[in-house]
């Protein structure tokens, strides 16, 4: 069991622009779902027991894909349980197998405890830190992450959301394979300490 922040960011390290928006990483998906084609997604997903989000990206899913302004809303995009960690209140969504945390993550006891739960429902799979950053920065910060996964996309943000708004520099992150799929690029890192 592995717990990975997996994700996608612009060549300057953003993952999503300063609205939140992730426009910029849809247009290379010509099929219309929420990850882009051609990076492996279905055989990590396929791997994937429990996912941990904050709010941000929670909200991005409710308005972008669940209950859209444009287009036709689509049901909840994962049949694992997920845990979404917020300090304000955020609607449930029915069907879906959502635990909302509402202490802050930053609290190393709190998020421990989460994370045993977490890996306890991912019954041997790994557990997915779907982001934002600095979600998986403090399960870094309490020494639960594992491994990043980040997707390069072929474009530049000049601003927005950082993959991680926090230093890991000492060890530092031990690059464990490089892959192009496509346009994009894919790093795998373990963190030094695993």
């Amino acid at each position: 069991m592995t717990t990975q922040y997996y994700t996608a960011a612009s060549v300057d390290g953003f993952i999503a622009d300063e609205n939140n928006s992730l426009d910029w990483l849809l247009q290379f998906d010509d099929a219309g779902g929420s990850e882009p084609s051609d990076t492996g997604y279905a055989d990590f997903i396929g791997n994937i027991g429990a996912l941990a989000m904050g709010s941000t990206t929670y909200q991005w899913v409710l308005d972008h894909h669940v209950q859209p302004r444009v287009g036709q809303p689509r049901p909840w995009p994962y049949t694992q349980p997920t845990w979404v960690f917020s300090h304000r209140e955020l609607p449930s969504i029915d069907a879906a197998d959502i635990h909302f945390v509402s202490q802050s993550p930053a609290a190393q006891r709190s998020i421990n405890a989460v994370h045993g739960q977490m890996v306890q429902a991912a019954a041997g799979k790994n557990v997915w830190l779907v982001g934002g950053g600095d979600l998986a920065g403090q399960f870094a910060d309490a020494g639960l992450l594992d491994e990043i996964i980040l997707t390069i996309a072929p474009v530049t943000l000049g601003g927005g959301s950082p993959v991680m708004p926090r230093r890991l520099v000492t060890p530092p992150l031990r690059l464990t394979s490089v892959k192009q799929s496509g346009p994009f690029a894919e790093l795998r890192y373990t963190l030094h300490s695993h």
